[in-house]
């Protein structure tokens, strides 16, 4: 078991940068492949992006692509998601998941943890 806390949503300008924080707790964090996916309202969850146990390898899905970057660090338990250049699309509660298999992939029923969201809204 992993319980996963999200923090740092909020409200900012198109244009503007958020850093979301997906703190873990339980088992070690190291085992497990971790995502971050968004929703928006009326809309399925969709894969934004993922990285692999060690940080090593990431995954991004095409429209966060070069404005979007995730990170882990291991020693803390937490893993990031730095957004930039938002754009008011990019409105949706995002969510970390945690995956306890090796590789990332995008299918968000591959990922049997979840925390409760943040929302992040982007104006125009």
């Amino acid at each position: 078991q992993v319980q996963l806390v999200e923090s740092g949503g909020g409200l900012v300008q198109a244009g503007g940068s958020l850093r979301l924080s997906c703190a873990a707790s339980g088992r070690t964090f190291s085992s497990f492949v971790m995502g971050w996916f968004r929703q928006a309202p009326g809309k399925e969850r969709q894969f934004v992006a993922g990285i692999n146990r060690s940080g090593g390898s990431t995954s991004y899905a095409d429209s966060v692509k070069g404005r979007f970057t995730i990170a882990r660090d291991n020693a803390k338990n937490t893993v990031y998601l730095q957004m930039n250049s938002l754009k008011p699309e990019d409105t949706a509660v995002y969510y970390c998941a945690a995956r306890d298999r090796i590789l990332v992939v995008t299918s968000s029923r591959e990922y049997a943890y979840w925390g409760q969201g943040t929302r992040v809204t982007v104006s125009s």
